[in-house]
């Protein structure tokens, strides 16, 4: 038995059985990330010791328990924008490379409390920022299936320490495909949930309006039991809810199932690969009885030069508190600095403790947010929010899903579209929409054997994760 090609089902069904410890599980992964992480680098920090205590506390609740939490033993791995308490969280910056998390965010207090072992702090964009883990301070993550090529962004390093069996499951942070992307480019499956389903206290905020905490799994299965886990209200976040729809027990047929494929999403630009897979993968399901029906998303082309405004509005006034007075990189530390005044103290420490698109962002954002250009951009941005939220309402009056192609392109090459920012923005052009409208979505791995990964999103309505869950495992069939 290999130990980390087993689903978190199958790993709890073994610990159940004793036919083997949580300790030898734990070891097994660890083991492998230490063969594979120095070429792939999806960890940026390890929690060796500390993993190996939970462990042992999992195996000591199991040697004396019947029945236990299905994550208890599990090793997961979480993004380096998450906090994990007494652990290094960089958010794979230069600003934050020495920070220490105080706490553990929610999602993190839950897994723990199941008894899930938390492995280490994967790699990311900075910030999140980015499309390919490519603009991580301390360097690129490398797709598990090809090490050339990028593994998605901007939770790279979540999804190729799934695919590259680092970890058992991982989460990630999505604010506009930034789980899904790196799902569909490494093969595994990866949850974006609805907004408000789970809890952002302890992500480190990027766009607040956009953000939020999902799975990274092997199957659309894992992907629900992590979900379970971590989903509901929080008082620690007001804009968390409790799901209104249940996850288990929930009754599915195919045959009464109605499946959109917008028009807006099949045109000129999309690979012709990508395109035949998802074109295979959706025939699959009208094969099996689910009606397949052409929707229109009319202001999809609009998405995203939206979202590029809206993103980074957001993004300029969270990480306005990264001044280098409270913590984290300063200039003032530095003996060579020639620093006067005040103002050279945000301008020195900001211009050299952030990266080249976090800075991008930062101006683009403090530009749209400014007087006399705010209601031009911002306010303009927000109404077209809107009229995308429209659309994704009025098809699914017709519809009960929708499924697009992840991403237009297949997983491109390292170093191809960095020096690209507007090519490296057209990679998000099928999720965006999903987050400016707070819809539950899921990429799913469609593509045959020897070939590279290509995900459908699966996208429903707000808080019918439970649907998009049985429909994401038809594909995996």
């Amino acid at each position: 038995m290999i130990l980390t090609e087993l689903t978190i089902s199958q790993a709890h069904q073994g610990l159940k059985k004793k036919e083997f410890s949580a300790t030898e599980l734990c070891r097994a992964y660890f083991n492998n990330i230490e063969s594979t992480n120095k070429e792939i680098f999806a960890f940026l920090a390890l929690r060796e010791d500390r993993a190996l205590s939970e462990a042992k506390k999992a195996d000591d609740l199991i040697a004396c328990a019947q029945d236990f939490p299905i994550l208890t033993g599990i090793p997961i791995a979480v993004k380096d924008n998450i906090l994990v308490e007494g652990t290094k969280c960089t958010a794979a910056s230069k600003m934050l490379e020495n920070y220490v998390a105080p706490y553990d965010a929610t999602v993190v207090k839950k897994l723990k409390k199941q008894g899930a072992v938390i492995l280490g702090k994967t790699n990311l964009d900075e910030f999140a920022m980015g499309s390919s883990t490519e603009n991580s301070w301390f360097g690129p993550t490398r797709n598990p299936n090809d090490l050339t090529r990028v593994p998605g962004g901007s939770s790279g390093g979540s999804a190729a320490s799934v695919a590259g069996k680092m970890a058992l499951a991982a989460l990630g942070s999505d604010t506009g495909g930034s789980i899904r992307l790196p799902a569909s480019f490494c093969g595994v499956v990866g949850l974006k949930p609805t907004y408000g389903a789970v809890s952002r206290f302890g992500l480190m905020a990027f766009a607040s309006s956009l953000d939020q905490i999902g799975p990274i799994t092997k199957t659309v299965e894992d992907a629900k039991i992590v979900f379970e886990a971590i989903k509901g209200k929080d008082k620690m976040d007001s804009t968390s809810v409790e799901s209104q729809f249940p996850i288990n027990n929930f009754q599915f047929s195919i045959k009464d199932l109605r499946i959109g494929v917008p028009k807006e999403y099949f045109v000129k630009g999309i690979d012709p690969e990508v395109e035949k897979i998802i074109g295979a993968a959706i025939k699959k399901y009208g094969e099996v009885g689910a009606e397949i029906i052409e929707v229109s998303l009319p202001h999809t082309e609009y998405a995203l030069p939206a979202y590029y405004i809206i993103n980074p509005s957001e993004a300029s006034a969270n990480l306005a508190r990264y001044d280098g007075i409270r913590y984290g990189y300063s200039e003032v530390q530095n003996p060579k600095s020639k620093i006067q005044n005040l103002l050279d103290v945000y301008m020195e420490t900001r211009g050299k403790g952030f990266g080249a698109e976090v800075r991008r962002r930062i101006m683009l954002g403090t530009y749209a947010l400014s007087s006399g250009y705010y209601e031009a951009y911002y306010k303009r941005a927000q109404k077209v929010r809107t009229k995308v939220i429209e659309d994704f309402n009025n098809a699914f009056k017709k519809v009960d899903l929708i499924f697009t192609p992840t991403s237009p392109v297949l997983p491109f090459k390292i170093g191809e579209k960095i020096d690209d920012p507007l090519a490296m923005y057209l990679v998000d052009v099928y999720t965006v929409s999903i987050n400016l409208a707070g819809l539950p979505a899921l990429s799913v791995p469609c593509s045959g054997a020897g070939k590279l990964p290509v995900g459908l999103q699966i996208i429903g309505k707000p808080f019918e994760e439970n649907k998009i869950f049985e429909a994401g495992k038809i594909c995996e069939y």
